[in-house]
């Protein structure tokens, strides 16, 4: 199932945690609603990068794969709003940060996530949506800990 023109049902829903712990990660169709809107928001991001392809490294998560790989139970990816991703192909990860933030993108949080100036494509952009989408930039280091990483 296409959620938009570059993105599936499929890479928002995979996750090989799932699969080895034999996780149902199907979402309800309410939650597919909120993805179609995430993967607009992708759409947008993707173009801004040049129309570089995006890998998805994480879509939605059930509440067990989202408690299972030790995130928090508020994690705007049980709710089908947050995607983590790359885009190898455009460049470093804190770049991809800095062209969200200076676009006019409507998003609730873009965190660069597991940043390590030593190694730049280490890590992944989380990009959400929320109720009042407050453009948020952040950066959180491998222990959880938000950083003052500089974008």
């Amino acid at each position: 199932m296409n959620l938009s023109e570059h993105f599936t049902l499929a890479e928002f829903v995979a996750s090989d945690t799932a699969n080895r712990k034999g996780i149902d990660n199907t979402p309800p169709a309410t939650v597919i609603e909120s993805l179609k809107k995430v993967a607009e928001l992708l759409e947008s991001v993707r173009a801004l990068l040049g129309n570089h392809p995006i890998k998805i490294s994480s879509g939605f998560r059930c509440s067990k794969l989202n408690a299972e790989v030790g995130s928090k139970p508020s994690s705007k990816h049980v709710q089908g709003l947050a995607v983590d991703f790359r885009c190898d192909d455009y460049g470093p990860l804190i770049d991809i940060v800095k062209t969200i933030q200076a676009s006019s993108l409507n998003f609730d949080q873009c965190i660069l996530e597991f940043y390590d100036p030593a190694n730049p494509h280490n890590g992944w952009v989380h990009l959400g949506l929320g109720r009042d989408n407050r453009r948020q930039i952040l950066s959180i280091n491998q222990h959880g800990t938000f950083t003052g990483v500089r974008v």
